[in-house]
């Protein structure tokens, strides 16, 4: 007998259609916040080449704005899904957004492997993506760092066997991971922009 020990789950779920109303006018936000944000624009220069990111300056976009607010109150009720498959003996509402910051990549940049410390869960909504090549979500496994003589995998190995998992996101969806989790946005080569709002849930 195999017994399957110590999974790491990940929450998948579409809040929007794509291309819907909610999500043009957030695009047109999120653009407009790019422009604005001076601090953000020079933050972005030295940390995420090419690209715009909120994270350093304005990252308490669900207090700044309706939109966001809103899309908080629907990523909400995921959390509490997520909080009950973990088997967390608390309250979903023990848990709470702390940060909401948005994210712009246009060709060439990338989000080098890091974690969310402090925070409980983290993820990511994805408001606007390329049309093909879309840059993936890649997970590592946990256990990696450990892994001193594992012989290599298959190419065909499993999905639950893999040692990183690359996530296609889809416009309109959200993806939940517990904050720990180590994980990376490879390089944009699409000229299309990929835009997202990331978030950290913490616990009160």
């Amino acid at each position: 007998m195999i017994q399957q020990l110590f999974p790491t789950q990940i929450l998948n779920a579409s809040l929007f259609p794509a291309r819907s109303r909610f999500l043009k006018d957030l695009e047109k936000e999120i653009l407009k916040i790019s422009e604005v944000d001076l601090e953000g624009q020079d933050w972005s220069e030295t940390n995420y080449l090419f690209g715009y990111t909120s994270y350093g300056s304005m990252d308490q976009l669900h207090r700044f704005s309706s939109s966001f607010n809103d899309l908080k109150k629907k990523i909400d009720k995921h959390v509490a899904t997520y909080v009950k498959e973990l088997g967390w003996n608390i309250n979903p509402k023990e848990l709470n957004l702390s940060k909401m910051w948005v994210n712009i990549m246009p060709k060439g940049t990338i989000h080098t492997g890091h974690i969310h410390p402090l925070s409980v869960v983290s993820g990511t909504f994805y408001v606007s993506l390329p049309k093909k090549n879309v840059p993936a979500l890649k997970f590592e496994d946990p256990r990696f760092a450990r892994m001193m003589a594992t012989p290599p995998k298959k190419q065909t190995v499993a999905t639950k066997n893999l040692n990183f998992f690359s996530f296609i996101p889809k416009e309109g969806d959200v993806v939940l991971f517990e904050s720990w989790l180590r994980h990376e946005v490879v390089q944009n080569n699409s000229d299309d922009l990929r835009i997202s709002v990331s978030f950290n849930y913490d616990w009160k």
